[in-house]
Formats: structure tokens, sequence, C-alpha cells
């Protein structure tokens, strides 16, 4: 999703001019990363039990802190603030 974004937000650059919305949904697709990396490890170390927790904790605040900062940038670059 991200990755469309960013796409969607370069053709629209070179109407409007150059913006730093694209930088933002990169950085907000490092953090799903950061989600689906934690979810992943959690999920191949379940006997490393006090390990796969702060993992699942991680990675479930990584996915919301990601939906958040995307929602946020999307709200901003349809209002042109970005």
């Amino acid at each position: 999703m991200c990755t469309t974004f960013i796409g969607l937000v370069k053709i629209v650059e070179a109407r409007t001019g150059p913006s730093h919305v694209d930088e933002g949904a990169a950085l907000t697709a490092l953090v799903f990363l950061a989600s689906a990396g934690s979810s992943y490890l959690s999920m191949r170390w379940p006997t490393e039990g006090r390990l796969s927790t702060k993992l699942e904790a991680a990675a479930d605040i990584c996915f919301v802190l990601g939906l958040i900062s995307l929602s946020v940038i999307s709200v901003l670059f349809a209002y042109e603030v970005l």
C-alpha cells in the first residue's frame, strides 16, 4: 500500500511540484516492515516464551503506529498540507 501511495504521489508531484509525502510514506513502509519482521520472529521462536511475547507486543505497536502514520500522511496530503 505504501508503494502504491508513493507512486501516486510521484505522479501528482509532476503536476503540482515537490513535496515530502513520499518520504513519509517510505518511513511508514519501514514501520510496517518492522511489524512484519517482529511478527515473523515471534512465530519462529515460540519456545522462547518471554522473547516471543515481547516480539508480539512490538509487532502490534509497530502495526498500529504504521496505520496511524499512513492515515495522518494521507489526510495531510489530501488537504495539501504536505
